[in-house]
């Protein structure tokens, strides 16, 4: 009886056909992958607009403070994930789609967290900065920051993803809870309110030799507290970050795009 099979210039055949087809087509999930994290991300940061605007209603307009600090430093800080927890009701809001990210429930758990708000509305009554002219380190004001003082609320940065330590994090640097707007590089023109965090597709609490924003080991953490761009980078494209607005509003930008002068105003204080 005859029996039918393939050939082995067939199967070659098939085998080739398949990883041809595998070359075009696992790019195009990649892609689809970081397309939807990106819109999930965008989301994310949409609630949690919504939830600051509510406690800025209650409280007669003024922003939750980042961190909020007394008058004896050796009391633990209170953060803003603290101060706003009541109006938000799912705690993933505040973990970056597609990170190992943890909820930074406290101080003691402060660096785990993925999703950073601005130092700039920081209170410290110990704070030596100036509006205007705050040094790299600052990290609060000796007064908590109204809604009024944002003259361009449609421009003003409030909320980006950062890096985070893992999950018991207790020793790194990492102070995912926050960015910091005073630590980056100052307008060529020394425009104060264009000045910019750190601001990278890679993780600059972790790596070095970042062309713009050199790290080293000796500087604190309060140097550091960066803005990480993570979804979408590779070779040919530059990773995003959604980014909350004073007004509320929500938008997607590059690493590429937030490292132009004056396309975001963080310092705004």
């Amino acid at each position: 009886m005859k029996r039918n099979a393939f050939t082995l210039i067939e199967l070659l055949v098939v085998i080739a056909i398949i990883a041809i087809l595998a070359a075009i087509l696992f790019p195009v999930f990649a892609q689809t992958k970081e397309a939807a994290k990106k819109t999930r991300s965008l989301a994310q940061m949409r609630q949690l607009a919504a939830s600051v605007m509510m406690y800025a209603g209650d409280f007669d307009d003024y922003f939750p403070p980042a961190t909020m600090r007394s008058l004896n430093p050796a009391q633990v800080p209170t953060i803003w994930t603290e101060i706003v927890s009541p109006y938000i009701r799912n705690k993933e809001l505040l973990v970056a789609v597609g990170s190992d990210a943890g909820y930074a429930e406290n101080w003691a758990t402060r660096r785990v967290q993925s999703i950073g708000y601005s130092d700039a509305t920081g209170y410290d009554p110990n704070s030596t900065a100036q509006p205007g002219s705050a040094p790299p380190g600052t990290e609060g004001f000796r007064s908590v920051v109204n809604f009024s003082a944002a003259e361009e609320p449609t421009r003003i940065g409030l909320f980006a993803v950062t890096p985070n330590g893992p999950a018991g994090d207790t020793t790194s640097k990492h102070r995912g809870y926050v960015f910091n707007p005073y630590n980056g590089m100052s307008s060529p023109d020394n425009d104060y309110s264009k000045g910019l965090p750190m601001i990278s597709d890679r993780n600059l609490v972790m790596e070095t030799g970042d062309p713009y924003y050199p790290n080293s080991p000796s500087l604190g953490a309060a140097f550091l507290k960066p803005i990480y761009c993570r979804y979408g980078a590779d070779k040919k494209n530059s990773g995003t970050t959604p980014v909350v607005f004073a007004d509320g509003h929500t938008k997607v930008y590059s690493a590429r795009a937030l490292n132009a002068f004056g396309t975001v105003v963080w310092r705004f204080r």
